[in-house]
């Protein structure tokens, strides 16, 4: 079978003959072969690549989006551990991405990655059903003894469990960063057609990603709630086989990117570094005709100190061991990136809360849909996914024509204004958040029910509505932005590490969220005090928290258009 980012004997020779106008330079078949554009890629290949994010986004939400329920029900655990269980979990399943994109990037090609990594993830799922098994039993001997709640299963099973999740997280890490990048491979950037579908891709792999979370926040956990949960948790097992299955389908339609005889590109980025440093002290004696046209671009005047990197020991330019001057490009691209990286954290802090506090809001509010039927505390997040789902057609369709017409970009705005565009809607939503939260306070007072924690405040759970809403389309814009720009923007041969830079923007947000909300418990609760997080919501102060991440949101995105106006896209890649 053929894999990405193939390096043989065969391929080096197709290289080398003249290829064919149908053909897309830099890329074979399944056979090896030198890639037709009539024949391999396009949207049918990306259609199986699409339909296998769609049930590996259903199997993760499956388990991430209730698994508190099951810590603090089925493993008898306090609700503190249980957040804490899941923030470290979901944080560590959102940086392993950069691990994997390393491991593909480096060593073994989208495919293979994408290929061992559904192994591991349908294993750990396996393990996972296999876990909730055992422990339902134990568990429904345990609910007949005085004290349910001090029952927890035994050690070994507990074990199990914790080892099958981050089975599961290991598996989503090598899955997540290439199957996009894998995607977006299937589309010639080079051909007008193909680039402007590529654009396209993006909007419409965001599209697919959401439906398959929506489905999986209202499909699974209602049967995790009303059915059990070896049912809640085999069920995202076997879709992810069917998407191994489907991957496997789609294999002779693929174009499989070539990896050339070129040192790694993390080698040649670190070698840069590490001589740059070497060169400090040297000052050139002359340049060469390559550096002279090197100097002549713009992208010369960042980063300068690497350009020291060019010169010998004795700062002549006569050192073959120099590095060349695409190693210096791509050491720059890189090092370019890492402002706009972290000016997007205050938005993945705000990002974090429609997991969390969101629903700790939703859940004191009146959730009944229709007499007898209550909305679950968790499918709250479906209002994120469904303006997800309405937002990008109309973006797509409507909203870029338009901007094209009047801007002259093909993609409508540059991914830097639609990645800030993104961030004041995320900042418009945290304070209705805080409005609303204030409103719900109010209601609790007025109405004497500060001191009834569960009770439900006669509140309708619409008036959430326009956060969740306003999440989503603000993910429209920045998830997706951020996506496309990672994988545009970083060297060619590092693009699986590129789009995991944009999901460890995200797990480091909520690293910091977890930590912001740790000291901001600590210091308002002093001296007998209620804290802003109390586990009565109605003494609790959610409205200041959301007031303090507004401010925060807008001290990053000035940060951020800071750097984003002084950034220089890489030549070719001003969309």
């Amino acid at each position: 079978m053929a894999t990405s980012d193939l390096s043989t004997t065969s391929t080096t020779t197709s290289i080398a003959t003249p290829l064919m106008e149908d053909t897309v330079d830099g890329t074979v078949d399944y056979n090896g072969r030198p890639a037709h554009r009539s024949s391999s890629g396009g949207w049918r290949s990306a259609s199986f690549i699409i339909a296998v994010e769609v049930a590996e986004r259903f199997a993760y939400y499956g388990i991430s989006s209730n698994l508190i329920s099951y810590l603090t029900s089925s493993l008898g655990q306090s609700t503190a551990i249980a957040a804490e269980n899941v923030n470290t979990w979901s944080g560590t399943a959102t940086l392993l991405p950069l691990l994997g994109g390393f491991v593909a990037d480096s060593f073994l090609g989208r495919h293979r990655t994408i290929l061992f990594a559904s192994l591991i993830y349908i294993l750990g799922l396996s393990l996972l059903t296999l876990s909730a098994t055992l422990t339902s039993v134990d568990v429904s001997e345990c609910e007949n003894t005085k004290n349910g709640t001090s029952c927890s299963p035994p050690t070994f099973q507990a074990i199990l469990f914790f080892f099958s999740l981050y089975l599961v997280a290991v598996g989503q890490g090598g899955h997540k960063p290439c199957v996009q990048a894998f995607g977006a491979d299937q589309f010639n950037g080079l051909d007008p057609k193909e680039s402007v579908a590529k654009r396209s891709f993006f909007n419409w792999w965001y599209f697919s990603y959401s439906a398959g979370i929506n489905l999986s926040v209202i499909v699974v956990v209602y049967i995790q709630e009303k059915l059990n949960w070896v049912l809640g948790f085999g069920i995202p097992c076997i879709l992810m086989f069917a998407a191994l299955v489907v991957f496997l389908l789609g294999s002779r339609t693929y174009r499989y990117s070539i990896k050339g005889n070129e040192r790694n590109p993390f080698i040649r980025i670190g070698r840069v570094i590490v001589r740059a440093a070497r060169n400090w002290r040297s000052a050139p004696f002359g340049v060469a005709a390559d550096e002279e046209t090197y100097m002549d671009d713009q992208n010369f005047e960042q980063f300068k100190f690497l350009n020291k990197a060019l010169l010998a020991r004795d700062g002549s330019m006569e050192d073959q061991e120099k590095c060349s001057v695409s190693d210096v490009k791509e050491t720059k691209a890189l090092l370019s990136l890492i402002p706009i990286w972290a000016t997007c954290l205050a938005y993945a802090i705000a990002f974090a809360q429609s997991a969390t506090f969101f629903t700790k809001q939703g859940v004191t509010m009146d959730r009944t849909i229709f007499a007898g039927f209550q909305i679950p505390a968790a499918s709250l997040q479906t209002f994120i996914g469904f303006a997800i789902i309405l937002s990008i057609p109309i973006y797509d369709r409507i909203f870029v024509p338009l901007a094209s017409s009047l801007t002259g970009n093909l993609s409508g705005i540059a991914m830097l204004q639609r990645i800030g565009t993104g961030m004041i809607i995320s900042t418009l939503s945290m304070v209705i958040a805080a409005l609303v939260e204030k409103k719900r306070l109010k209601i609790a007072e007025e109405h004497g029910m500060v001191d009834l924690p569960n009770a439900t405040i006669p509140m309708t759970i619409w008036w959430l509505v326009p956060q969740y809403v306003l999440c989503g389309v603000a993910d429209v814009f920045t998830i997706v932005g951020l996506q496309e720009f990672f994988y545009d923007q970083v060297p060619e041969g590092l693009r699986s590490v590129g789009l995991s830079l944009y999901l460890s923007v995200l797990g480091v947000g909520q690293f910091l969220s977890s930590f912001l909300v740790s000291v901001i418990d600590k210091a308002t609760s002093k001296d007998g005090q209620d804290s802003w997080f109390s586990n009565n919501l109605n003494r609790a102060h959610l409205d200041y928290f959301y007031w303090l991440l507004a401010a925060l949101s807008v001290i990053g995105f000035l940060a951020y258009l800071i750097f984003a106006r002084s950034y220089i896209y890489r030549k070719g890649n001003e969309s």
